[in-house]
């Protein structure tokens, strides 16, 4: 009888831990404890405050421009860790950081080469010099919004171990699997550009929301076919 009582006990403390993101888990719990699908994530106010802070990092470390893809890398794993109520120190974080842009830059000024020549594009097909520019306009349009999507997709594929080489060649595939959760991500970066454009100090949190959908929406629960 007191045998049960102590497993009752740690079930109960399992829950309570797993509701409040302290740890630990439910995983340590008895057999028959349920297991959270994001024991960490299960404060509100404990998951917005490392949203803010990864928004924080991903901003310092993003200064370059071109290290913003390394940053947001990093950024998405830190909170992985944190909704997998892992380790999640930040010296686990500048260790991503350190290894993303060890290609991350790369990645980065081929972007901001893209993204400039699509903007240019728009530009001038908006100016009337060009015939048709609506047209072009349109198609830059396109062309930038699958920059960003693909960028956000290779950032959340990056792994330490296999670097950005595999991130970018898995990214055509996650985004044709999953058309939907690309368009989520679209909507995450534009919501991002409108409130910076809005108020610029709103681009700290910004950052931090578009980390937390490059972790979230690959995770989210889908119907199977």
């Amino acid at each position: 009888m007191s045998r049960q009582s102590s497993n009752t006990g740690q079930t109960r403390a399992a829950r309570r831990a797993d509701r409040s993101g302290s740890g630990p888990t439910a995983s340590d719990a008895p057999s028959d404890a349920p297991v959270a699908r994001n024991p960490g994530a299960r404060s509100w106010f404990g998951l917005l405050g490392e949203v803010l802070l990864v928004g924080v990092l991903v901003a310092l470390v993003s200064l370059p421009i071109v290290t913003l893809p390394a940053a947001l890398a990093a950024g998405t794993r830190h909170l992985a860790r944190y909704a997998r109520a892992q380790g999640s120190s930040l010296g686990l974080f500048w260790r991503d950081v350190r290894d993303a842009l060890w290609g991350g830059v790369g990645v980065g000024v081929v972007a901001v080469v893209l993204g400039f020549l699509i903007a240019f594009d728009v530009a001038l097909a908006q100016s009337g010099v060009v015939p048709g520019g609506w047209l072009a306009a349109g198609v830059g349009v396109v062309l930038g919004a699958v920059l960003v999507v693909g960028l956000l997709t290779a950032a959340g594929a990056w792994r330490p171990r296999t670097g950005w080489w595999f991130a970018l060649r898995a990214t055509p595939r996650r985004l044709v699997r999953d058309p939907v959760g690309a368009l989520y991500l679209l909507a995450t970066a534009a919501f991002a550009v409108v409130v910076t454009w809005q108020l610029i100090p709103l681009v700290v949190p910004a950052l931090g929301c578009v980390a937390l959908a490059v972790h979230a929406v690959p995770e989210r629960p889908r119907r199977r076919p």
